[in-house]
């Protein structure tokens, strides 16, 4: 249904990027300094057996500041969610409208559930 995969949890909705060391022009501004975009994504994620974590992945909307911060050459941000859940990702290239792919390992920027085992 989402496009990403059958098996995996995802967010669609506003997030906040943050970008480091100030890049971005207009943004809100971090204890770090680093910029804070807000800007709508669709994630999606799952856990991976073969590496034992994980990974996610998504398309970030259009945003002049997360643009013109990859072609300086930053590739890793911070994606941020409402509910407070964040994950650390890697930009890509932008796709045909503008948007940027991001991806991750490790805790999401959005709620999965919590699997609990069994010592049976």
């Amino acid at each position: 249904m989402s496009g990403f995969g059958d098996e995996e949890e995802e967010y669609r909705g506003t997030v906040t990027v943050v970008l480091p060391g100030g890049d971005g022009s207009d943004g809100d501004r971090e204890k770090d300094g680093g910029a804070a975009v807000r800007i709508d994504a669709h994630l999606a994620g799952h856990f991976s057996p073969l590496t034992g974590d994980y990974r996610w992945r998504g398309r970030l909307s259009p945003s002049p500041e997360v643009t013109e911060a990859f072609q300086k050459g930053v590739r890793t941000v911070v994606v941020r969610t409402p509910d407070g859940f964040e994950g650390t990702g890697t930009l890509d290239e932008p796709n045909l409208w503008g948007g940027h792919p991001v991806n991750g390992a490790g805790s999401p920027p959005f709620a999965v559930p919590r699997v609990e085992i069994d010592d049976d």
